[in-house]
């Protein structure tokens, strides 16, 4: 079978199309349908395919024709659609949205008009419309300016006048088509896809190519009995809103999202090209010659003198020519075998892979008129699954009724709601996601009043579980433990199983439940739960988190703390021993520091106290003996004070070597 890809001609000519009736639809998830014709082509006979104008991109982009007998197609040619901005371009004239009569015919200046009044009949050519401006005694007026056959010129009332004609039917046809382009740019009609041939003997013809389509649908029933499996039926609503009838059509419904976009193919495009134009010479300007010296002066007569005129001439280097690239579009012939194969038809619907995605192929052929919908049936069988409860939602103190499935259906089940029929008896809805074969899916449908469920939340403090230092940064690793307790009350007569899903959080660990599965938010415990019984279930997490401090700003105490932890290495409790002692001079050199600035002090306010009163007594008569003992109170604190200072000098000293000692420990502290 040969295959040839789209291609554009637009000279064949169309003569009593064929009919290509729509054989294959495939519908899709992702708003495309995949649509098949064929029929029999006459000898020298052409087929129509009628589109509406929003589908021509992708007819466009995904048309293929397939020959099985082997003939030969000449082309494939379609209604274009030029820009309205693009076609209105070649006109001289332009028709503004509500524009006055006068001001379109002002465009015109120079065409001949004719216009009546009455029984008179003026003809003249157009020199100018204006618009007159009304008033409280006269109404708003279009004029025209008209010259005359006879050389005079007249202004005429434009309201006045019974009918206008253009005298020159060149014109008047371009109105005709100016207004037939606006109309045409509002139109919904279709548009028309023809498939010519000048082959001379009758042969099948089957084209193929995708549009934009609704979506496809699919629902569930899930049904329970009094025991063994349920079963799952699943139904697929399907829309034609092609406006044509498909007739016993092979109907085939993809689950997956194929990656699908518009190329705008069906409007022409235009580019802007650059403009180049060669240097234009500048005109030569007159030379004027003034007349000749006297002979006597030496001059020559007629010989041109001083101030001549000459000519200025400017060389320009010539611009640039554009460059022109022509593209030969080639179209190779596809080897036989190539094209879209009908695909085989089974005694019930089928279902299998198709690429990455999964087809369900409705076995009878399918009938569904233009504009109509159809239900189709395309699952019905037995499905591995269980009733149990789920506690996902922790602000309601309720499970919910719900259902474990197992996709042994060997097909892929497309997402959908599902209603759920318990004992006979509609049991509730759920929504359920495309699930692959051999999936699993829980889903739930109720809310189940016969459970109650409590939460209860307690924890530990942090406990340190290694401790790590280096250049003066001491790392501590800290394990903290919380728990929460779900304490679920059944209250039925009947055991049940519960599902609880348990927020999974981020650096948090499992330490005393094992979960039955994990998903990428929850971990989910099984419960068994006795009838009528109350049972608590308490999960434990554990979080692990370091915690950094600068040594120099820890405090003896603290240091000493972590110095009695059990998971410290000997080497690091040596250090930190060390280090602690260290601090502990360096804090007590402080407080003698302090204490001596604190003397310095109280013996200062002495010395200024007993010299206020040694001058308050040199004024008094007979005081001199308390003077001379003041005096040698003073000289004693003098003493006092200088062994003070020179004490706090030490220290200062000691200090200072303290702190340098205390820095050179903190620096090597490493384990």
């Amino acid at each position: 079978m040969r295959r040839f890809f789209f291609s554009l001609l637009l000279s064949a000519a169309l003569a009593h199309p064929a009919d290509l009736p729509v054989k294959q639809v495939v519908l899709y998830k992702h708003g495309v349908g995949f649509f098949e014709r064929s029929g029999r082509l006459g000898p020298g006979e052409s087929a129509r395919l009628d589109f509406n104008a929003a589908e021509m991109n992708d007819v466009l982009k995904s048309l293929t024709i397939a020959e099985p007998g082997g003939g030969k197609i000449s082309g494939l040619r379609y209604d274009s659609m030029d820009p309205l901005s693009h076609k209105l371009a070649e006109f001289p004239f332009r028709i503004g949205q509500a524009e006055a009569l006068s001001a379109m015919l002002d465009q015109l200046k120079g065409g001949r008009l004719e216009l009546k009044f009455g029984n008179e009949t003026v003809t003249g050519v157009i020199v100018n419309g204006r618009l007159i401006a009304g008033s409280d005694k006269a109404p708003e007026r279009e004029q025209l300016t008209l010259l005359l056959d006879s050389g005079e010129m007249r202004n005429v009332d434009l309201s006045a006048a019974t009918g206008i004609r253009f005298p020159d039917t060149q014109l008047q046809q371009q109105f005709k088509d100016y207004l037939a382009a606006v109309a045409a740019a509002r139109s919904k009609d279709k548009r028309s896809v023809y498939i010519d041939s000048t082959d001379a003997k009758e042969r099948e013809v089957v084209a193929s190519y995708t549009i934009p389509s609704p979506v496809w649908k699919s629902s569930y029933r899930l049904i329970f009995g009094a025991s063994g499996q349920p079963v799952i039926e699943g139904w697929a609503i399907v829309d034609n809103t092609t406006g044509e009838d498909w007739t016993k059509v092979q109907l085939s419904l993809v689950s997956g999202r194929p990656i699908s976009f518009v190329s705008q193919l069906y409007a022409p495009k235009y580019v802007a090209r650059p403009e180049a134009e060669l240097a234009d010479d500048s005109a030569a300007r007159p030379v004027v010659h003034e007349g000749g010296f006297d002979a006597s002066l030496g001059a020559l007569a007629g010989v041109a003198g001083g101030a001549v005129n000459g000519r200025m001439a400017k060389q320009m280097a010539p611009a640039p020519q554009a460059q022109v690239v022509n593209r030969l579009e080639q179209f190779g012939k596809l080897e036989a075998g190539t094209g879209v194969a009908p695909s085989s038809i089974v005694a019930s619907a089928s279902a299998g892979e198709l690429g990455e995605l999964f087809e369900y192929r409705i076995a009878q052929p399918v009938t569904i008129r233009k504009n109509e919908s159809a239900m189709l049936p395309f699952l019905q069988q037995a499905i591995e699954g269980r009733k149990l409860l789920i506690y996902s939602d922790h602000s309601s103190q309720h499970p919910t009724n719900a259902a474990e499935l197992t996709n042994n259906s060997g097909k892929t089940l497309d997402g959908g709601p599902i209603t759920v029929y318990d004992g006979g008896a509609y049991g509730g809805e759920a929504l359920m996601e495309t699930v692959k074969a051999g999936d699993k899916r829980l889903i739930s449908y109720a809310v189940d009043l016969g459970t109650r469920i409590t939460e209860a939340f307690g924890s530990k403090q942090a406990v340190v579980r290694e401790i790590h230092a280096s250049r003066g940064v001491m790392t501590t690793r800290l394990a903290a433990e919380e728990t929460r307790t779900y304490t679920v009350r059944n209250v039925d007569k009947k055991a049940k199983t519960l599902i609880i899903e348990h927020p999974l959080r981020q650096d948090y660990k499992l330490l005393n439940q094992k979960p039955a599965e994990k998903t990428p938010v929850a971990y989910r415990f099984e419960i068994a739960l006795a009838a009528g019984a109350t049972q608590e279930f308490p999960v434990s997490e554990e979080r692990v988190f370091d915690q950094s401090y600068a040594v120099m700003n820890l405090t003896p105490d603290v240091i000493l703390s972590y110095v009695g932890n059990r998971t410290l290495s000997d080497a690091g409790r040596k250090q930190l021993q060390r280090i602690a002692e260290q601090k502990r001079a360096v804090a007590e050199n402080d407080r003698a520091i302090k204490e001596a600035a604190r003397q310095v002090q109280d013996l200062t306010s002495e010395e200024s106290r007993v010299r206020s009163n040694i001058q308050s007594l040199n004024s008094v008569s007979g005081q001199q003996q308390q003077v001379q003992s003041y005096a040698r109170q003073l000289a004693t604190d003098e003493q006092q004070l200088a062994g003070l200072r020179d004490q706090q000098a030490e220290l200062q000293k000691k200090k200072v070597a303290l702190e340098g000692e205390l820095d050179k420990l903190i620096e090597a502290l490493a384990f």
